[in-house]
């Protein structure tokens, strides 16, 4: 089951923070087709946001053809978007970055220093103008 975390501080509309976070579980393989997302009413209690912004989220990502809603039974998972290279703790590329992060915390790089490292290196092999 996902747990979202709403950011309030990071200019990012919470109906979008919903979004991001069930697409990256999808990614991760965190969340796979048939499974399900928390009601809205869970969401609400876990989060305290409006519950018109949990269901507008989950709108987006059923009108995205990632969800479905069934009524009276909830909202369920119908499209992965996990890759082998992504998909769980024993992924390579997954065992690469966190080895990469260990050194990184070692040699004193904070979040910040780390972010904008990934930031730039990301933004030469996947350029803006490339990017949908």
């Amino acid at each position: 089951m996902i747990e979202f975390r709403i950011d309030r501080h990071s200019g990012v509309s919470t109906y979008m923070q919903i979004v991001k976070q069930v697409k990256q579980a999808l990614r991760l393989g965190l969340l796979a087709p048939g499974d399900r997302l928390p009601a809205a009413r869970e969401v609400v209690e876990a989060t305290a946001v409006n519950p018109n912004t949990v269901l507008k989220a989950y709108r987006e990502l059923e009108r995205e053809g990632l969800v479905e809603g069934r009524r009276g039974l909830g909202t369920y998972v119908t499209k992965s978007l996990s890759s082998e290279a992504t998909a769980g703790d024993d992924a390579p590329l997954r065992k690469e970055l966190a080895r990469w992060m260990g050194r990184a915390r070692e040699g004193g790089l904070d979040v910040e220093d780390v972010d904008a490292l990934y930031s730039a290196v990301r933004d030469e092999h996947y350029p803006v103008e490339e990017r949908p």
